[in-house]
């Protein structure tokens, strides 16, 4: 069987690092030929391919991704404040013409905006006939043009005064891209969400009722390189103190206000205040600020790391992971940390409640509660059995998102849809 995965990015983003690993699941696995195409391209594995290849498609790519971006900056009033919440998909490359698209079998779609792909792209793939699978790593094939549409619910019958853009952009791109988007034809895709939560938002989109259907496959993890290690040891490559608990909060954007750092601010104060303050605040991400004076406890900042040895070891070094996330899908920070044996504390939203276990491996504070948050750092931190809770954390990995488990499941999705195919035709 032939698969061609299609991302924006090899490396850079959570979607691009699920896809990644699922190209390399796959490939293990006997009788699969998996190629991944992607824009951006930063390693030499022969198994991922660029459509890069010259100077002069490299720098047409990096002014198809400021074309888009330069669009919605106008439309919006110049106003930059929220400018990669929503993409429009205008500019992009046609790949229905590319070696690995036209072997393939089945086209696997992950994350393709800012410039990858366009919506004329995406229906020159539809046009080939071919079944194709849609990772949702958020909601964008679902709306109009945001990735996470919070309490909007216009997305469900028309988007149109979108609250990321000011009123009355110029065009109205909410509602232009609503209508191009209403012209694809989903009858051969099947959309597969990383999380129960997020399969049962795209299935309310108007955009995708001709879909050919929805499933929920969790993103995988490989458990030789994500797990427990000793926990002092791993603190030492970071200069972390080896007498205080280590809270560690981790984002690719330390500062985006998504991934709600003020609540786990306001979470500190409140345990401050109590009396617990025998532990330090790990960051890690990129674009930190400086929290220094925020925080009523020690700040360490680990920066941003890629290699996965090093993520690894934060993860492991640390006695506890906060994800005070305002709207999250199935976090790889989660996965990551639980695989290390790292519980974790976040709130009860999005694909969270189904990666947190309450009280098992972790703690479900309620929505935008920073009290209760507090309290399931407490609750971690003050935990008579921590060995028993990192137990909890391993084996939740090992039974949901270990690799062989994920790849199995994509690959019985896959046969199926060969097989609808190959019946229907």
């Amino acid at each position: 069987m032939k698969v061609v995965v299609l991302n924006t990015s090899e490396r850079k983003g959570g979607a691009a690092v699920a896809a990644n690993r699922l190209l390399q699941s796959l490939s293990a696995l006997p009788g699969m030929e998996v190629t991944m195409l992607v824009r951006d391209k930063t390693t030499v594995d022969s198994k991922v391919v660029s459509v890069n290849t010259t100077a002069c498609r490299r720098w047409r790519n990096k002014i198809r991704f400021a074309w888009e971006r330069m669009v919605i900056y106008m439309a919006n009033h110049f106003d930059r404040s929220r400018l990669f919440e929503v993409s429009i998909a205008n500019t992009g490359t046609d790949l229905s013409r590319h070696p690995a698209v036209r072997e393939a079998d089945l086209i696997h779609l992950h994350w393709i905006n800012q410039g990858f792909l366009s919506l004329r792209d995406l229906r020159r793939l539809q046009d080939l006939g071919k079944p194709i699978v849609w990772t949702l790593h958020d909601l964008w094939p679902a709306t109009g043009i945001c990735h996470y549409p919070g309490d909007c619910p216009r997305y469900q019958t028309q988007c149109k005064q979108c609250p990321f853009l000011k009123r009355h952009p110029w065009p109205a791109i909410d509602r232009l891209v609503f209508k191009r988007k209403s012209r694809l034809d989903f009858s051969h895709t099947t959309f597969v969400g990383c999380s129960r939560w997020i399969s049962r938002m795209a299935g309310k989109s108007h955009l995708l009722q001709g879909a050919a259907g929805f499933r929920a496959i969790s993103n995988p993890i490989d458990t030789l390189i994500f797990h427990p290690a000793d926990r002092f040891a791993t603190r030492h490559n970071f200069q972390l103190p080896a007498d205080r608990k280590i809270v560690l909060f981790a984002a690719a954007k330390v500062s985006d206000t998504r991934k709600g750092i003020a609540y786990l601010i306001e979470a500190c104060h409140l345990l401050d205040k109590q009396g617990l303050k025998n532990f330090d605040i790990a960051l890690l991400g990129g674009q930190p600020q400086d929290f220094s004076a925020d925080f009523p406890c020690p700040i360490h900042s680990l920066g941003y790391l890629n290699h996965p040895d090093a993520i690894q070891a934060a993860y492991a070094c640390a006695d506890l992971f906060v994800i005070p996330s305002l709207e999250d899908n199935l976090p790889n920070t989660i996965m990551e940390a639980l695989a290390c044996g790292t519980p974790c504390v976040g709130f009860h939203t999005g694909g969270i409640p189904e990666m947190i276990d309450h009280l098992q491996n972790g703690y479900l504070a309620r929505y935008k509660d920073a009290r209760d948050l507090a309290d399931g750092i407490a609750w971690v931190l003050d935990h008579p059995e921590p060995e028993s809770l990192s137990k909890a954390c391993v084996d939740k990995v090992n039974t949901c998102y270990r690799k062989e488990v994920v790849a199995k499941q994509y690959t019985e999705l896959y046969q199926e849809l060969l097989n609808r195919e190959n019946h229907g035709s």
